[in-house]
């Protein structure tokens, strides 16, 4: 059963998502203040955690960026009032996975939440590509370059693993977007330029490369 961890500081709003997300199927436990969320998170194992961005003790982004240095490989949503573009991109870029702005319906973080597993439920299992130096295992989730580790998050590996499934092949931004999150952001590719940056940084020493052509995507390529 996936396990789901709730940080969140308003009551009503715990209960509500707790009750739904149990009655999709989910294990659920709850936290209400960000230090308690991140004892919570780094000493229990979490499949999923949603985490409020204005939470006592601890914000919930300074949360998230904690538990990332850590390698946490859980899917991460943030929820908040929080609604402006850079809000947004800041916290994707510190490891968020998806991103909900409230008042929503805990119906939609379902949906969303079941996508994401759906994506990750039909990933190609036991199945191992190499791209020169770098080294794709799908059944593990793990990538190495020159047999070193690389640490990513769910949504920078499903990224790296659309890209390079479609070598030599230029995706646009709105394309990427639909089809790895798989829901609308009001148009706003940027989040997907905030998440091949990051992609970038961590193969920068690695024979497979990201390249972008101005204006209309991104392309995986091998490089010498």
């Amino acid at each position: 059963m996936t396990k789901v961890l709730i940080i969140e500081d308003e009551e009503s709003i715990r209960l509500l998502l707790r009750y739904d997300l149990k009655a999709a199927g989910y294990e659920v436990e709850l936290a209400e203040d960000g230090e308690t969320g991140l004892e919570m998170a780094l000493s229990r194992s979490y499949d999923v955690l949603i985490v409020d961005w204005m939470l006592p003790r601890l914000s919930g982004l300074e949360l998230v960026r904690k538990v990332r240095e850590m390698q946490s490989q859980a899917l991460i949503f943030m929820v908040t009032a929080k609604d402006e573009e850079q809000d947004v991109l800041e916290a994707f870029d510190v490891g968020v996975d998806d991103y909900l702005i409230k008042p929503f319906s805990p119906r939609q973080l379902v949906a969303r939440l079941n996508a994401h597993l759906r994506r990750l439920s039909h990933r190609e299992n036991q199945q191992q590509r190499t791209f020169g130096n770098v080294v794709i295992s799908d059944e593990e989730h793990r990538v190495l370059v020159d047999g070193n580790e690389v640490f990513l998050t769910k949504t920078e590996f499903d990224l790296l693993q659309y890209l390079s499934s479609n070598l030599n092949k230029v995706m646009s931004r709105e394309q990427i977007l639909n089809d790895i999150w798989d829901f609308d952001y009001d148009g706003d590719t940027r989040i997907v330029d905030v998440h091949i940056f990051k992609l970038r940084s961590k193969l920068v020493n690695g024979s497979l490369q990201i390249k972008s052509l101005r204006g209309v995507g991104y392309v995986a390529k091998i490089t010498a």
